[in-house]
């Protein structure tokens, strides 16, 4: 199945690449509203039930340089290949799983492969679609299904668990995976012979898993041991020193798990950083408007997943927008202007009342924030990427998530914390509203740090004397 020498198919290539990213994207909410029932079958304790979450996050984002750096090393086709296999048997495991360390082991495992997959998808785009026009209309395709799988996540996990099992929303990604695999064998011909291989960069790759996923725990827990305990404390401190110790050692290795100067490409390192900032604001906003939405309007799971469908269709809308008015423009342009209107409905969230309703409180900022984080989306894919040799696409790629995975874990642990400090120990929809408001002002100033990053950092047009490609790295297999 795997042994396609026959040339790329760019079309089914593309095919591949969006349902695999829209499934690893699907995979970070869909068991959210289904915790419950995940809770009463398995017996959960109540504190344990939050790593079914948490886990797929700490593992993704843990392992997403190594993956990243793999796919350089060994071929994108085969990390590729192999994520997507590694997915679909933890989706199977979890989805038959008979106890709560079952489950919580396969969504583990589910990040591994999800981490393997979300470079090779990228540095797969990279590579088969040259820059300009084509490689534009391909990341709009790549942006447009990312965002959709996280605000569908919700959608999908709510109709599955109430009109199937929770099982399903497990064993939903089998069926996706196939079809995913089946467009990869045939759009994306098999990696070539290397020869003899760089050796991985172990070292490296052990203080940058190790302190990444330190630092996504020491965070997600805050919401059990809160920033100021000592638990939280240590656990951040030492991620601090494994992520010091990555340094030197990338510094010092003749094959780095990531080159440091790659950041000196302006394209790169503002990206990664705008990438940051507007993951903490829109996977926050979700996070806030979806409690919002049950805790204070009282709408029902299903109906919380269903409001998040305008929001979904907008992204997709400025999606369309950003790729045809990319294909002729610089990215910084659009990640201005995309990231200030994203700020502008963000703010518009943060108006929120306990007396709202939908269409005044969710729909017209959905419509609003949604075109702008579309308008975003392949810009800062592409400019992620501009300018660099072939052979680290995977290694920017992986960065990249990474910076993308982090914010988003970042932004929800705060800005959650924040909201709840505002409200206390009160249920009273009227302290909740204001703790969730003001939390949504603050994702709504990240969106605008995010823009002034792009009109700061990034260059105004595309010019790669500004980013210089490395002549001595090898293409990738």
């Amino acid at each position: 199945m795997y042994k396609n020498t026959s040339p790329p198919r760019p079309g089914t290539a593309l095919v591949a690449v969006a349902i695999a990213q829209f499934v690893i994207a699907l995979d970070m909410a869909v068991v959210n509203v289904a915790l419950p029932s995940i809770g009463d079958a398995l017996g959960f304790a109540p504190l344990d039930l939050a790593w079914v979450v948490h886990i797929y996050a700490l593992t993704f984002g843990g392992f997403l340089l190594l993956g990243g750096k793999a796919c350089d090393l060994y071929g994108r086709r085969r990390l590729f290949a192999g994520g997507l296999l590694v997915f679909a048997i933890a989706s199977l495991a979890g989805g038959f799983a008979q106890e709560p360390w079952q489950l919580v082991a396969a969504r583990a495992v589910q990040g591994v492969g999800a981490a393997a997959i979300a470079p090779a998808t990228l540095a797969t785009l990279t590579t088969t679609f040259p820059e300009g026009p084509a490689r534009v209309r391909a990341l709009g395709v790549w942006g447009g299904v990312n965002a959709a799988g996280g605000a569908l996540g919700v959608l999908v996990g709510g109709l599955l668990t109430e009109y199937a099992n929770w099982r399903w929303v497990m064993l939903v990604n089998i069926p996706i995976v196939a079809i995913a695999l089946l467009a990869l064998a045939r759009g994306v011909p098999a990696d070539a012979p290397t020869g003899t291989r760089a050796r991985l960069d172990i070292a490296g790759a052990a203080l940058a898993t190790g302190g990444i996923g330190l630092l996504v725990t020491g965070v997600i827990r805050t919401d059990h041991y809160g920033w100021a305990s000592p638990e939280t404390g240590v656990t951040l401190a030492v991620a601090a020193a494994f992520l010091a110790g990555f340094l030197v050692v990338e510094t010092r290795s003749a094959n780095p798990l990531l080159r440091l100067s790659l950041f000196t490409n302006r394209w790169v390192s503002g990206a990664n950083l705008f990438v940051f900032c507007a993951a903490a604001g829109q996977f926050s906003a979700f996070y806030l408007v979806s409690l919002y939405m049950q805790q204070v309007l009282h709408m029902s799971a299903g109906a919380t997943g269903a409001a998040f469908i305008p929001f979904s269709l907008c992204v997709i809308a400025g999606t369309l927008a950003a790729t045809r008015t990319g294909a002729h423009l610089s990215p910084q342009p659009l990640l201005v202007g995309g990231g200030l209107l994203a700020a502008v409905g963000i703010g518009w969230f943060a108006l929120i009342s306990p007396d709202g309703d939908f269409v005044t409180d969710v729909l017209g900022p959905s419509i609003v924030g949604g075109f702008g984080l579309g308008l975003c989306l392949a810009p800062v894919a592409a400019a992620a990427v501009s300018g660099v040799a072939p052979g680290e696409a995977g290694m920017a790629s992986g960065a990249f998530n990474s910076a993308r995975q982090l914010g988003g874990s970042v932004g929800v642990a705060v800005l959650a914390t924040l909201a709840a400090g505002r409200t206390g120990a009160s249920a009273d929809p009227v302290a909740l509203n204001n703790g969730y408001a003001f939390a949504l002002a603050i994702a709504a100033a990240l969106f605008a740090a995010a823009a002034v990053i792009a009109a700061t950092v990034l260059p105004t047009r595309l010019d790669h004397t500004e980013n210089p490609v490395r002549e001595d790295i090898p293409a990738t297999p």
